[in-house]
Order: C-alpha cells, then structure tokens, then sequence
C-alpha cells in the first residue's frame, strides 16, 4: 500500500479547486512572462495582430463563464441527486470525483478567474503594447481550452448521472481495488490467521470512524525499531471505535513516540471509501440491487444487471500461494471468502425472494463463481445459493415456480 503521505496527495488531486487555481497561477504567470517578452517585442505587435483587443475578449470571457459555470454546476449537482436517489448515495461520490466533470468545471471557473485576474492587470496599466501580445495569445489559447470542454461536456450529458453510467463506474472503482488488493493480498505483509497470545500490547483507535488507509511502510518501520511483530486488528473498510484495537504486537515496552507512529499509520475517516476496500464496492453494488428489488422501485433487470457485474468482479479473484512480502514485521487478516459473498449476494438473495426471475439468475450466477474461483470461494459460493433456495421457500412462489428454483440449484449437488 502507498504511504499516507501518498495517499493524502491523490486526495488532494482529486479537488476541483486545484485545478481552479492552476488558471489563477497561469493568469499570474502571463503577466510575468508578458513584462519579460516585451523588451523582444516589436512596438507595433499589438496593433499587427490585433491583440489590442485583448480587453475586449477578457470581458466576454470573464461574463460568460460564470453564467456556464453556474448552469454546468447546476446539470452535475442534479445528476449527484439523481445517482443518491436512483442508485445510492454511496455511489455518488464516484461521480463527484469523475475526471471529466472536475476538468470541465474547474476549466470554465478557471477562465472566469482567468479573465478577472488579466482585466485586472489590464486596467491597472501592466502591459505596453508589445506586451500585450502575450496576454492575447495566452487568453485564445483558454478560449481554445473553454470550446474543447464544452464539446466534451456535451457528450459527457449524454450518460452523466443515468443507472448503467453508475453501475459501470462502481464496478470499475470495485475493480481497480480488488487488482489492487490481488497484487497485494495482505497488504504486502504476511498472512494472519490468529493473533498469538504474546501479542499483549494493543494500540487502540483515538478516534471513532471507518479505516480508510493504512501506512504498512510506517509500520514496518517502527516494527523494525521496537524489533517485535504488529499484528493488524483492522482492515481498510472495518469501523472502529475510540478505545477499539487497531494493532498488536509482542514489544511490552514500547514508548509513547512509537505508540503514537503505530496509530497514526491507520487513517480513520467519517465515510468508507473504495480505494483499497474491495468489499465496500460490493456492498454498494448489493445495496443498488437491492433498492432496484424494492416495491418502490420494482426493477428487476437492474438486479439481474448487478449479479452479472459481481459474477465478472469475483472471477478475479485469485489468491497467490506465495505473495510477495515486503513487510515481514506486519501479519495482516485477510479478505475471507464467506465475507465477500455475503457481501455480494445476501441482500439479493432476501430482497429477491419472491422472484423467480432473479432467484433464477442468482443460482446461475453462485453456479458460475463456483466453477472459475477459488475452492474457498466456491464453498462460500454453495453454501449462498443453499441460503437462496431457502429464502425462496420461505415467501409466496408458487410450486411450479418453485422447482424452477430448485432445478437452477440442483447443479450445486455435484460441484466442486
């Protein structure tokens, strides 16, 4: 895993305002470059390329980007509502960190500050007339900028917000966090099955909230110092509470200073995040079926939708025998294979149980994990689709529409 260091960056680069400020820091630089590249200039360049109208075309764009900015910011906050409602909320976020919409926005707040900050130093006489050739061709190239992203922005509308475009940006965040934890099973530590009895000293959470990060390379470290094991109580994604252990280790006597680096590697936060977290994106893929199940909502399809995105997501899954081990101090639990199915397919089996339609793919779908993953997936797998069935017997479908059910989980009986 990166360092918190790291991580704290990508977050950072994920903020709109970054890019906003980038526009303020070229308007800035213009005027820097604009007094320097005067004394190379001819006198008359302004007049010969008509940059003198530089003031004119300040003004355009300084009034009319912020009345696009305010109407685009409108269109995405509809869209963030319409995937809280349509969706969940959880899956909104995928939205609010789309590239496309931050780099669309932040370019047409950005020339409104582009603008103000050039008429500004227009009006406050910074510039000769030479000098104003700069300023003119910096401010066509940002017009050049603002008509490229109202052109993507366009064919970005067309499935901005809609269910499908959700659907395909949670499983592709579920995704790029299940590679990432493939590559890394344990974090890049090793495999713990059960904390030792000698592992006495608990560092216990100071805060209360999801684990969100977790610095292995930090903890290495400070294991090396203490010269004893850290044995993780936590994975990214478990919410804790204040006093709740977060680590262990064997050392009796560490100080205050290596306690305090010891917790201060596992970043707790008030959401649970997909970065890292592969069983989140499940859950929220569960939790979109399960709304789409509701009697509000009455959509099926986007159920049978769901269970052939997590048939794709858990088919990744493949558990190296010998993982790499780049922090051999730290003995990290694993990702269980009961978890992530009942992550993934409990909700629907219980809000699907009076559909044969979706009882039906459901099976199909347990029947298909049991084939392509791991054994231990493939037990886990069984055991849903035995769960399933019962459900199923438990609420109003009719018998015929019972023993289609039965049939579809029949295969069960003699795989692996």
């Amino acid at each position: 895993m990166i360092s918190r260091y790291a991580w704290y960056l990508r977050i950072l680069f994920r903020q709109v305002w970054l890019r906003v400020a980038s526009f303020a820091l070229l308007a800035l630089v213009s005027v820097w470059v604009a007094r320097i590249a005067s004394a190379y200039l001819p006198e008359d360049m302004a007049l010969r390329t008509g940059s003198d109208a530089v003031g004119q075309l300040l003004n355009v764009l300084t009034s009319s980007m912020l009345a696009v900015t305010t109407f685009s910011l409108s269109i995405a906050v509809a869209a963030f509502a319409a995937a809280s409602s349509n969706a969940t909320p959880r899956a909104a976020v995928l939205l609010q960190q789309d590239h496309t919409t931050q780099n669309v926005l932040a370019t047409f707040l950005g020339a409104f500050v582009f603008g103000l900050v050039g008429l500004i130093t227009l009006n406050a006489k910074l510039y000769d007339e030479s000098s104003r050739f700069v300023i003119f061709a910096v401010t066509v190239a940002v017009i050049g900028l603002v008509v490229l992203a109202l052109i993507r922005w366009i064919d970005h509308l067309m499935t901005f917000g809609r269910i499908g475009n959700t659907l395909d940006r949670v499983e592709a965040a579920t995704s790029e966090a299940m590679k990432t934890r493939l590559r890394d099973p344990y974090l890049g530590g090793v495999c713990l099955t059960v904390i030792p009895d000698s592992a006495t000293r608990v560092i216990a959470a100071r805060a209360t909230g999801y684990v969100q990060h977790i610095d292995m390379q930090a903890l290495q470290d400070c294991a090396q110092t203490i010269d004893a094991p850290v044995y993780l109580a936590c994975l990214p994604g478990k919410f804790v509470t204040v006093g709740e252990p977060l680590l262990r280790t064997t050392a009796s006597n560490i100080g205050k200073a290596h306690e305090d680096s010891l917790c201060a590697a596992v970043t707790l936060g008030k959401r649970r995040t997909f970065d890292g977290d592969p069983r989140f994106g499940l859950i929220v893929l569960a939790e979109i079926a399960s709304r789409a199940l509701s009697p509000a909502v009455n959509d099926p399809g986007t159920a049978i939708d769901i269970l052939g995105r997590l048939v794709r997501l858990l088919a990744l899954w493949r558990e190296d025998p010998e993982p790499t081990r780049k922090f051999s101090k730290i003995h990290v639990p694993p990702i269980t294979a009961e978890d992530m199915i009942e992550d993934a397919f409990r909700p629907i089996a219980r809000d699907g149980a009076g559909l044969v339609e979706v009882q039906i793919r459901l099976q199909k779908a347990l029947l298909s994990i049991s084939r392509v993953c791991p054994d231990d997936l493939a037990k886990a797998a069984k055991g849903m689709a035995r769960d399933a069935v019962i459900r199923a017997e438990a609420s109003d479908l009719v018998p015929a529409d019972m023993a289609v059910i039965r049939a579809a989980a029949a295969p069960f009986q003699t795989a692996r």
